[in-house]
């Protein structure tokens, strides 16, 4: 039992020393737009900022949650929304969404050196702000009750560490999810969310 019990002890110890566990945070610029059939878009900027942790499991592969909050939206002239009881009805014509999101992407990475990871994983995000606004118009409306509140999307990108705690990213999300729902929206729209995101972040 004693020499079970050491072997245990031996195996955890092993794994722990393998693994490297590191925290840290980044920031960033964002080009967001939408994408889908019957949507004429336009990338729009926008930023982000988040905390990030790594799970360094073998010195080829590791494990990377984030919580980002997002600054995104897009620039449409094929969104057309129903919105008699909110105060804007409109067709065709030129319009600016801005949406904010915390998102949640679980990042798979693989090192192909020990400098630079290909990284691939899924997005979950939560819209906490939805605003629009119409060319030509001074007001701008608010159409949280409009969307969606939760947008899955999936994230393929890359990470050069510059230093053991330095590190710039390039990414992109593509949704998956509608943005929109169905009752708010006029015609065949099926606009969803894309991201292309550059980040720069420290590692502890």
């Amino acid at each position: 039992m004693k020499k079970f019990v050491v072997l245990i002890a031996a195996a955890i110890v092993s794994v722990s020393a393998m693994a490297q566990v590191q925290f840290g945070g980044k920031v960033g610029v964002d080009m967001t737009n939408f994408w889908g059939p019957n949507v004429e878009h336009g990338m729009k900027p926008g930023y982000q900022v988040g905390l990030i942790m790594e799970y360094k499991v073998s010195p080829k592969f590791g494990i990377a949650p984030e919580v980002v909050f997002a600054a995104q939206g897009g620039k449409s002239k094929a969104l057309a929304f129903d919105i008699n009881n909110h105060g804007l009805e409109l067709t065709s014509t030129d319009i600016k969404y801005n949406a904010n999101y915390i998102n949640v992407p679980v990042m798979f990475k693989y090192y192909a050196t020990p400098e630079f990871s290909i990284d691939l994983g899924p997005q979950v995000g939560f819209n906490v702000y939805n605003k629009v606004k119409v060319k030509g118009d001074d007001e701008t409306y608010d159409l949280k009750d409009g969307t969606k509140p939760v947008d899955f999307g999936m994230g393929l990108g890359a990470t050069f560490n510059i230093t053991d705690n330095a590190f710039v990213q390039a990414r992109y999300t593509l949704g998956l999810t509608k943005v929109f729902k169905e009752e708010y929206v006029l015609g065949e729209n099926k606009a969803k969310n894309g991201n292309v995101q550059i980040a720069f972040g420290m590692k502890f």
